[in-house]
This record gives C-alpha cells, structure tokens and sequence, in this order.
C-alpha cells in the first residue's frame, strides 16, 4: 500500500493545469508511490476556475514558485521526490539543489542561468508573451494555434486540441521575462546551483522535437552539472516527441522510463532520507 506521506511532488509547468497529472498520479500509485501535485500560487482548484479568474497568477514570478512548493514540502513529514515539467523542471533542480527532496526529475526543464543556446523555436514559443513588455506583470493565455507550436508539434492537431481543452490555462508571463534575462541579472531566480550543491539524484529530459525547450538546451543544462562529480546526473532523450510529452498518448512510455530510472536510484517508495544518502 503506498505510504500517507507523499513520496512525490508533481510540480507543472506554464500554461498547464495540476490536473494533468492524475494520469501520472495513478500510474505512479501502482508502482506504491504516493503523490501530490499542488497547483503553482495563484491557480484554482479546476482549469475552469482558473479560466474564468486568472489573476490570482498576476507578477507570479519563478521565487515565488519555488518558495510555495519549499513551503508543501517542509510541511511533509519526510522528504520527497520532485518530477517537474517545463518550468516544473527548473523548479525541481532548484528544490533538489536546497536539499528539500531527496531527487528529481526535471521533463523537458525551463532553462536555468547559464544556458546561452536560443533556437528560434524556443523564440517563437515564448513569443505570445515576450512580444508586450507589460506581459511581465500579468497573466496571458495561448490561443489554441499558439499551443499546438509550441506544445503539440509532434502530435496531431486533434489531439493538440483535445490537450488545450482539457488541460490548458493562462500563465504568468513573469517567469519567461526571468528566464530570458537571466544570464544579465546577478541574482537571478533561474539561477540554480549545479556546481557544489550535495544532492540526492538528478534526471534531466528531452524530446527530440521539442520546440518550447529544445534538447540543445537541456544539454546545455546537462553540461553545467558535469564538475559536480559528488552527485548524480543523468539525461535521457526521447526520439520524436514535443513538449507535450507528459501530456499526450505516448505520456506512459515517458512515466514507466522514469519509474525504471527512480527504481535504479534506489528512489523508491519506502525509502527513508537516509537510504537517499546511502545510495548516493
């Protein structure tokens, strides 16, 4: 039976709901994990809510979502696992690098400071909200055309649409204004200590086609972990798939590769901290 005690943090990216991942929640429950997937503040309990009043999300910045999800995760009563998605990915580097979860994954990570590759891709992704400098301080939301470039490149547009129905809200354009001036800003919140931090386990991913975060960039993250030989890091690559691998029909083969990856680790359900430390 899984433990009452979450053995993972689902942390979601920009423009989508929490809600996108009870596949993933129950998929994970029979493998004996228990998990939550809290909301980033702001967001309310459903998309339809969420739709129809987004401005709780207004200024959200990556800070002030990293600091929500540090706050979920010191009120557990052990420490968990982060998977995170999109800027999710980010955030779970960043909680794994303070040392409040004892591993992560990061699918398809926002990039952290450092990273200087920009394929256009990734320009034109972040365009709807990059084009208006006033986007910084409010929420924005994606057309259905807009999602499916961005998102649902690899799949079909009815499947893409099926997708933003579901699961698709507005976002705070703040954390892609942070992370596209990090590398100019000292102390930057995309920042990410990838050198010295000693921490439990790191899997970075990418899909192939993905346009929001091309697999350079992931890389490019991958190549600032490579003098932090105390600790692992590992990346695994996806042929053929988009940024919405967590989230279409090919998402099972991604979660069962992370399951496989965790149980590697020794990330497993009824490990304690302390086997985490061991097992490093």
């Amino acid at each position: 039976m899984p433990s009452t005690t979450p053995d993972i943090v689902f942390i979601h990216g920009l423009w989508i709901h929490a809600t996108a991942w009870e596949p993933w929640q129950t998929l994970f429950e029979e493998h004996g994990y228990a998990s939550t997937a809290p909301g980033w503040p702001g967001d309310k309990d459903t998309v339809a809510a969420t739709r129809e009043d987004p401005s709780g999300l207004d200024g959200v910045g990556i800070a002030r979502i990293v600091d929500h999800y540090a706050e979920v995760i010191e009120g557990l009563d052990g420490k968990p696992i982060a998977v995170g998605h999109s800027f999710g990915g980010l955030v779970a580097q960043e909680l794994l690098a303070r040392d409040l979860v004892r591993g992560a994954v990061a699918i398809d990570p926002a990039p952290i400071k450092g990273v200087t590759a920009l394929p256009f891709s990734q320009l034109k992704s972040g365009f709807p909200v990059l084009k208006n400098p006033a986007n910084k301080n409010r929420t924005v939301a994606l057309t259905p055309k807009e999602f499916h470039y961005a998102f649902g490149n690899a799949i079909s547009e009815e499947e893409c649409n099926g997708i933003f129905d579901a699961y698709v809200i507005p976002g705070p354009g703040r954390p892609l204004f942070e992370d596209a001036t990090a590398a100019f800003v000292r102390r930057s919140p995309a920042a990410v200590d990838t050198h010295s931090a000693a921490r439990g386990p790191l899997l970075l991913t990418s899909g192939t086609e993905d346009h929001v975060v091309p697999a350079v960039v992931t890389k490019q993250v991958l190549k600032l972990y490579a003098d932090n030989t105390a600790s692992i890091t590992e990346y695994h690559e996806y042929e053929g798939r988009g940024h919405s691998l967590t989230l279409d029909d090919g998402w099972r083969e991604v979660a069962e590769d992370i399951l496989g990856w965790l149980a590697a680790q020794g990330l497993t359900p009824s490990a304690t901290a302390a086997d985490a430390d061991a097992a490093r």
